[in-house]
């Protein structure tokens, strides 16, 4: 599943996000907040077990998208988002997607500092399990030695002899 991933020490406040995703859609669902000089977007993270999802009287919230004309401007999706990640716009609630209609989403283009990126999660756990592996079998690192008493000494483990 591929996921949109901000680094905020990348951002440097910008908006330039916010004004590509607001031309597209009307409103923007990025939004960028400053606190003590640091700036952090605020997105949808497209929750497994979404929250908004399971409030919603109407169903309206399907997989990334909200579905407009089943919303009813209730609300309760913008309440419970542990982000604050969902807008409401002409009484209908909106949240990132994602632009999964799109090649490139116009946040991650209009990003000078290339600060949002579409992360394939799936391949990212696999890489990151990789890189564990590869630590855990030493992979990459030096023989500990290849003298005949090291030799001698794993053949015999493996025999079983020291049991």
């Amino acid at each position: 599943m591929d996921k949109l991933i901000v680094q905020p020490d990348l951002c440097d406040g910008c908006l330039d996000c916010e004004d590509a995703c607001s031309k597209l859609h009307g409103v923007s669902r990025i939004m960028i907040r400053e606190v003590e000089g640091s700036y952090y977007p605020i997105i949808c993270q497209q929750c497994e077990d979404a929250p908004c999802k399971t409030i919603c009287p109407t169903e309206a919230i399907i997989e990334k998208d909200i579905q407009s004309e089943k919303c009813i401007g209730c609300g309760l999706c913008m309440m419970v988002c542990p982000f604050g990640a969902v807008v409401m716009d002409d009484r209908k609630a909106q949240k990132c997607h994602q632009c999964q209609d799109l090649d490139t989403t116009p946040c991650i283009k209009s990003c000078s500092k290339r600060a949002i990126a579409l992360i394939d999660t799936e391949k990212l756990k696999l890489d990151k399990q990789a890189k564990h592996i590869a630590k855990l079998s030493g992979v990459g690192k030096p023989k500990k030695g290849s003298d005949i008493m090291t030799v001698l000494t794993a053949e015999n483990r493996a025999k079983g002899a020291f049991k």
